[in-house]
């Protein structure tokens, strides 16, 4: 009961379960009035994530270090921010080629979890510290705890055993560092205030968590070379779709039609920055390939360093 109590406290001093005066009549409005109060209220997300640029680019920063040492980042979060880690970490290898290994999201409650609310998952610190043990986690990699509540106990876990293992972490929420007992590398907190409808984290606090792990990837894969200009260059060739995509960014950045493109990409082996360089650079595959290697995988440099 005691413990039960404590919760319910924390809980009403949470924002995003406080009431939204903006939307208190929501339950008498028509669909055009509903949404119109809903977009009124995702407008401030941005706004809210622009506070914290500082922070997310050097957590960003940090991420790209570790990964350069072959560390990998992982995601632990539950319910909605969980689910919110999987998809960022799933997209990864076929957006910008990185090994599956390499980006990894955890949710409470496990795989069932992404289809089926496991919602007492959540509650065990211990079940995020063997999920930390199972991975075998090192201070190469980086630990990043997702709770727009910012009380998870499964994320609390996780974050405090990689803490004593030496990880760096990061922690995302959607409530201010004040409201949050944790320990961390960088504190992320992007108080979005109260949800139009009360304690629905998946709405607000799910668009500001989504728009910081896109710039965590996202940045990260710039800095390690995975794009050119403003182009995803180092995509996986995994479906039709990604097949002609490929095509087409060739065809584009190299000022070649369709056909030179697709010979290019098949004596690259189907490798779009290979592609690239050899149409850019005048060179053959090998050589391509070392001119990558030289400079990190980075196109602009080896184009640079070749003019």
């Amino acid at each position: 009961m005691k413990e039960n109590q404590t919760l319910f406290k924390q809980l009403e001093r949470l924002l995003t379960e406080q009431r939204n005066p903006n939307s208190r009549e929501i339950d008498l409005a028509d669909s055009r009035t509903i949404v119109s109060i809903i977009n009124d209220e995702d407008k401030k997300v941005a706004q809210s994530v622009e506070q914290r640029l500082d922070e997310i680019a050097s957590a960003i920063d940090t991420i790209v270090d570790h990964l350069k040492k072959g560390g990998r980042l992982l995601y632990f979060g539950a319910g909605t921010s969980g689910r919110l880690g999987v998809l960022d970490a799933s997209e990864c290898p076929p957006t910008f080629g990185t090994d599956p290994e390499t980006v990894q999201g955890f949710i409470a409650g496990g795989k069932e979890a992404m289809f089926v609310a496991q919602e007492g998952a959540e509650d065990s610190e211990e079940e995020g510290v063997k999920e930390l043990r199972r991975l075998n986690v090192t201070s190469n990699d980086i630990v990043v705890g997702l709770a727009a509540s910012g009380r998870t106990p499964y994320v609390h876990g996780a974050i405090k055993e990689a803490r004593r293992i030496g990880s760096p972490t990061i922690f995302v929420t959607t409530v201010s560092a004040d409201q949050v007992d944790l320990e961390v590398t960088h504190m992320i907190d992007i108080p979005v205030g109260p949800e139009v409808i009360m304690g629905s984290t998946r709405m607000k606090s799910a668009t500001a968590q989504k728009m910081v792990l896109n710039m965590f990837t996202t940045g990260a894969m710039i800095r390690l070379g995975k794009v050119y200009q403003n182009v995803m260059v180092d995509l996986q060739l995994t479906n039709k779709k990604l097949e002609e995509r490929a095509k087409r960014i060739v065809m584009i950045l190299a000022d070649l039609e369709y056909k030179e493109a697709s010979e290019y990409l098949n004596k690259a082996d189907h490798h779009v920055k290979t592609a690239l360089l050899m149409a850019l650079g005048n060179l053959d595959k090998n050589q391509a390939e070392e001119e990558l290697r030289l400079n990190d995988g980075f196109i602009r440099k080896a184009l640079i360093k070749l003019q």
